[in-house]
């Protein structure tokens, strides 16, 4: 087991064999303030206006800013065109991660993110816990669920308000580095 400090707050990460490593990623906030984004009051569902359409979309914070909307079929949603005006949208001050989710079952989704300041991604650990969080508290999805990424599948389970959500999934080697300890 190793815990980890970010940004974000402190991971826990355990491994299981060499393949799949479960994550322990923290309590998400729904309130405004904290995600950050410019609203009064907490809400599931927020409406957000990009040129002359309004959209419905979650937000909430997982260590960083998320707005999870849901499409009906991942494979031609707008993520290369509506991804940024979400992300740069005024009413997120620090940009957002934008999620697009497809609900294929109460256990299975498939999402597609838009990171701030990086495009469209392959995998998001992050998003993929917003996602299903979102979807928890929509009542549209259980309390496990399997999010399928263009990058691979992962596992998120989330018991509900005031718990942490947890992550399972492959993890790949990106980097090598030392550290003094």
């Amino acid at each position: 087991n190793i815990t980890v400090q970010t940004n974000a707050g402190i991971l826990k990460l355990q491994f299981e064999n060499s393949e799949n490593i479960t994550i322990l990623m923290g309590i998400p906030k729904f309130e405004p303030i904290d995600i950050p984004f410019n609203r009064d009051c907490q809400a599931q569902l927020y409406p957000l206006k990009i040129a002359s359409e309004i959209y419905q979309l979650a937000a909430l914070s997982i260590g960083n800013p998320h707005a999870v909307l849901q499409v009906e079929d991942i494979t031609c949603a707008p993520v290369t065109e509506l991804g940024p005006q979400i992300e740069n949208h005024d009413d997120f001050p620090e940009k957002v991660n934008a999620g697009f989710m497809e609900i294929v079952s109460r256990r299975e989704i498939k999402l597609r993110v838009y990171e701030r300041g990086a495009g469209e991604t392959n995998a998001c650990g992050s998003g993929a816990c917003a996602a299903v969080i979102a979807g928890i508290q929509q009542d549209l999805l259980e309390s496990s669920v399997t999010v399928h990424l263009s990058g691979g599948q992962l596992d998120i389970s989330w018991a509900g308000t005031g718990q942490p959500v947890t992550m399972r999934g492959p993890a790949e080697t990106v980097f090598h580095g030392r550290i003094k300890i």
